[in-house]
């Protein structure tokens, strides 16, 4: 279980995990000593699973982002596993869900032009064997920015 501390705690790692264990004290009115062993026992019960930093899609040269809804043919455990794998290999997928309704995956991806977002859809996913229908959304602005989980 996690208490009050540990969830302020959580709170203050997902706006900057580059925090020491010092800077947190502080805001956690706790010892820097009491801080690093939360965050550890944190990361050792797996509700901190790594660390890492935002990155600006745009000037990376990824100028497009789009999500892409995909139906598939056949279900079942191998067509699954297998799409899994394609979806696992394509740098560009940066995301993927599967879904209730009519798609069976969602896939958020970023791509550096609609020439190269062409090609994964119809190249790549529309190529795969068990893939019937493919639907893409471009997104024209992202006014929310991805946010940290509400704790």
């Amino acid at each position: 279980m996690i208490d009050h501390i540990d969830k302020r705690l959580l709170a203050e790692l997902q706006q900057n995990a580059q925090l020491t264990s010092q800077d947190l004290s502080e805001r956690l009115n706790l010892s820097p000593s009491q801080v690093g062993r939360r965050r550890q026992r944190l990361e050792a019960e797996g509700l901190i699973r790594g660390y890492g930093a935002r990155l600006d899609a745009a000037r990376l040269g990824l100028a497009v982002q789009a999500f892409v809804q995909v139906q598939m043919q056949r279900h079942g455990a191998e067509p699954a596993q297998q799409f899994s794998r394609l979806v696992s290999l394509q740098p560009e997928i940066t995301s993927a869900w599967t879904l209730t309704g009519e798609a069976d995956y969602l896939l958020r991806v970023y791509c550096a032009d609609l020439a190269a977002l062409h090609r994964l859809i119809h190249d790549v996913l529309l190529a795969h064997p068990t893939v019937a229908r493919v639907q893409s959304q471009i997104v024209m602005h992202q006014f929310k920015q991805d946010a940290p989980l509400p704790i």
